[in-house]
Order: structure tokens, then C-alpha cells, then sequence
């Protein structure tokens, strides 16, 4: 494992380390879109397939463990604890998530490395996930005024994937025959939704002000 490697992978359990201690010692989840995180349920359930099957290592399981821990344990919180979800803003949050999922199923029936049910449902995962921000994004530019930790949230899970994309550049350059193009394409498409977000998240960190996004 290289360096870009492991801070994307701290990054985004940073990210969602965030994300629960907003919804848990705040017992607040305005500004957090419940359809981003709902896709994110279905991005891990179908990419952690081979949790109990192929044991890689002990650092990739737990990392396994985790985001799909957090990922139920967020829905959860935001449907059903009788605190947090009262501050969910549902009338915002009207992106109609579901119409993602079954375009991106279909071209990974389509496009894939290989033809089975696991590979499938593994670039399937990488399709949603390079769309799944959409939801997050669209709330956060209708409500436009964003707390510290949301804007945190969303920042570290736009790092987490341009680390990665170092961790594909650096591994093209020093690994022989390292060429995978799905999860590359699928990645800088999820990194350039994100460019937006970063202008303004920098802006306002540079200018020490609340962080606000453009209608």
C-alpha cells in the first residue's frame, strides 16, 4: 500500500467519522441528504460482497466493517432516531436518487472486467458512487447556507477520491501492466462533480467565512 492509498482511505473514514459525530452529539442532520446516504448503503452492500468469502487482509476488512457500519448506522439515525430525523429537511432533499440506480446497473451489465454476479455488482458499486454526491450536492445549493461539519463531511469525501486518483497515477507509473479504466473514469467523473464545491469550500476557508454556495 502506498501513501496516496492510505490518506484516501483515512480521508473518507474521516469523512464519515464527521458525518456521526454531527448526527450524534449534535442529534442534528440538517444539510445532510438522505438519498446521498441511502445510495451509499447500496454502494457498500453490493461492493463488500466477498467480506466472508475472500479474506484479503485484516486492514482491509475492518476498513470493510466500517464503512458498512457507518453507512447503516447514518440511514438509520436519520430515519429513525426521534431526535435526529426531525431535523432532516425532506422538502429540500427531493433529488430523486433511485433514477441513478438502475442506469448504472445497467451499464455495468454492460461494461465491466468480467461477467459474473460479484464483478458485476463490484462495478455497478463504482458507477453509483461516482453519482452518489449528486443528491448532497443539490441540497446543499438549495439550502446554501452550510454548517462547519457538513462542509467538512463533503470536502474529506472529495479528497478521499482525488487521493485515490494519486494512488492510480502513482501505481500506473511504478506497477507493471496497471491499467484499470473503470474505477479510473468512474473516479475522475466523481472528483469533477466535486470541483465546484472546492472552489467555494477553499474560498471561504482562505477568507475565514461561512462557507455559502451559489443558487
Amino acid at each position: 500500500m502506498n501513501i496516496f492509498r492510505f490518506a484516501g482511505d483515512m480521508t473518507h473514514v474521516f469523512s464519515v467519522l464527521v458525518l456521526l459525530l454531527k448526527i450524534h452529539t449534535i442529534k442534528s442532520c440538517a444539510g445532510v441528504s438522505l438519498k446521498t446516504q441511502e445510495l451509499y448503503v447500496i454502494i457498500f452492500a453490493t461492493r463488500y460482497l466477498d467480506l466472508f468469502t475472500d479474506y484479503i487482509s485484516f486492514y482491509n476488512s475492518i476498513m470493510k466493517i466500517i464503512f458498512l457500519g457507518s453507512s447503516f448506522s447514518i440511514v438509520w439515525y436519520m430515519r429513525h432516531h426521534k431526535i435526529v430525523r426531525r431535523s432532516y429537511d425532506r422538502d429540500q432533499d427531493t433529488f430523486r436518487h433511485y433514477f441513478l440506480v438502475l442506469p448504472c446497473l445497467l451499464l455495468a451489465l454492460l461494461i465491466n472486467e468480467k461477467f459474473s454476479f460479484k464483478e458485476v455488482m463490484w462495478t455497478f458499486s463504482l458507477y453509483l458512487e461516482a453519482v452518489a454526491i449528486l443528491p448532497q450536492l443539490v441540497l446543499l445549493q438549495r439550502t446554501r447556507n452550510i454548517d462547519n461539519l457538513t462542509g467538512q463531511y463533503v470536502f474529506l469525501l472529495g479528497a478521499y477520491r482525488a487521493f485515490y486518483i494519486l494512488n492510480w497515477i502513482y501505481r500506473y507509473f511504478t506497477e507493471p501492466h496497471y491499467v484499470h479504466w473503470i474505477p479510473w473514469i468512474s473516479g475522475l467523473i466523481q472528483t469533477l462533480l466535486y470541483a465546484d464545491f472546492f472552489y467555494y469550500y477553499f474560498h471561504s476557508w482562505k477568507n475565514n467565512k461561512k462557507l455559502e454556495l451559489p443558487a
